[in-house]
């Protein structure tokens, strides 16, 4: 049947599969419900059916809440807009060495149309959008959503509205900027940007992919776990470690091992969660090291905008899942941050922004701190592009400028090796 309709995460209340976002009863976030009854008979042919699918995340439209899938919609939705996922997994072996580690794998979603992970929801949300009738796509971000919902409602010929803070990477302004939509940057943090765009939300009658039509937007995550699984042959990895901004990522992906573990789809278990946050910006990091189950809202200050999200909406959530599949949620420093940026351009050739520099320095801190076991399979995930945050890695190298003298070259570039 696929989805059913929206529920609440913290009472249980049901509603209809609507743009709706809270719970009238307790206030409590709302997720969409599935009933995949029909789907448990077979796990064989299922897999069967999934491999037949299209090249992107529309292969998995049993699991995503379109309205008349499975079918003729997942068909057509794979066909329009910028279909996202099908991203590399990359057997990192040099990192792994590194680290100390036997098995890494990283997951590059830089490799989407926008260069982020955000094409994921975006694909999800706007198709839902379609369905409800909408014809305006809004959002409230820190960058990577801004550029996609751009990008996807240019390509789907939808109005768009992106709401960012004023102090955005020039960057990731330039490259929403271009896709002609209407760019407004209001002065303050993201905390204030998704104030303002929930005001908005309920006078205006748009499809605000991450507030009114979060349950729907939040469910393209889970396409992560589902390409992770695929491309290791139906097994789930033993670790994950992935960036936490909202937290709905983090969880997410968990949300979808748990999926198709329940129907037989995959062997394993739910990996161990590691969750990465800046210093700058660590409400859930510091609820995790204090022991306490809700976060406290902060400033944010770091060089990892993308994670710059000081009262996260699934800050519990994520909380509660670290601990209960025996993970960790760990900071780093902005130095830190650069350098894992460093660490894994030099050790496998993916350049990724500062939320990818931080997930992989926490990769570092887990290693060196001896959390991961020497037989462990990990799997990395870059969530984006390092094109879109270059002013991080400023100063980070060393060039050299010569006149074309083959003596000059000798001495001023092989010596400094050499010497060095």
């Amino acid at each position: 049947m696929g989805a059913s309709n929206l529920k609440c995460r913290e009472c249980g209340a049901e509603y209809e599969l609507e743009a709706r976002y809270v719970c009238d009863r307790c206030f409590g976030p709302l997720e969409v419900a599935y009933d995949h009854g029909d789907l448990a008979a077979d796990p064989h042919q299922l897999r069967r059916r999934i491999q037949a699918g299209p090249q992107n995340i529309w292969r998995y439209a049993d699991f995503l809440p379109l309205a008349n899938q499975p079918g003729p919609s997942a068909r057509a939705s794979s066909r329009s807009g910028l279909p996202a996922g099908c991203t590399p997994l990359i057997r990192a072996d040099r990192l792994a060495e590194r680290l100390g580690l036997r098995e890494v794998w990283v997951k590059n979603d830089a490799a989407n149309p926008t260069h982020s992970f955000k094409d994921r929801v975006v694909s999800v949300a706007s198709t839902r959008a379609r369905e409800l009738g909408y014809e305006v796509l809004a959002c409230a971000s820190t960058g990577n959503l801004a550029n996609s919902v751009a990008a996807h409602g240019a390509a789907l010929g939808m109005e768009t509205y992106v709401f960012i803070p004023s102090d955005l990477e020039e960057q990731k302004i330039l490259a929403t900027g271009v896709y002609g939509t209407t760019l407004v940057k209001v002065k303050g943090n993201y905390d204030d940007v998704n104030r303002l765009c929930t005001e908005l939300s309920g006078e205006r009658d748009w499809a605000f992919v991450n507030v009114n039509m979060r349950p729907y937007y939040s469910e393209g995550s889970k396409t992560l776990a589902y390409e992770i699984s695929e491309q290791l042959g139906w097994e789930t990895p033993d670790r994950i470690v992935a960036p936490i901004a909202s937290g709905s990522l983090y969880t997410k992906i968990a949300k979808g091992f748990s999926e198709w573990l329940e129907l037989g789809l995959i062997t394993g278990d739910v990996p161990t969660m590691n969750g990465a946050q800046a210093e700058g910006c660590n409400p859930v990091a510091s609820a995790f090291a204090a022991g306490q189950d809700f976060c406290k809202p902060v400033r944010p200050k770091t060089i990892a905008k993308s994670l710059a999200i000081g009262n996260p909406a699934d800050g519990p959530y994520a909380l509660d899942l670290a601990r209960r599949t025996g993970g960790s949620i760990d900071q780093v420093t902005d130095d830190e941050i650069r350098a894992g940026i460093r660490l894994l351009a030099e050790t496998t050739g993916v350049f990724t922004e500062t939320a990818g520099g931080t997930t992989t320095a926490v990769l570092r801190k887990l290693a060196e701190r001896g959390d991961i076991e020497p037989g462990e399979r990990v799997v990395l995930v870059i969530t984006g592009e390092g094109l879109k945050t270059l002013d991080a890695v400023k100063g980070t190298f060393e060039s050299f400028e010569i006149s074309p003298s083959y003596d000059e070259f000798v001495d001023r570039v092989e010596g400094v090796g050499a010497r060095g």
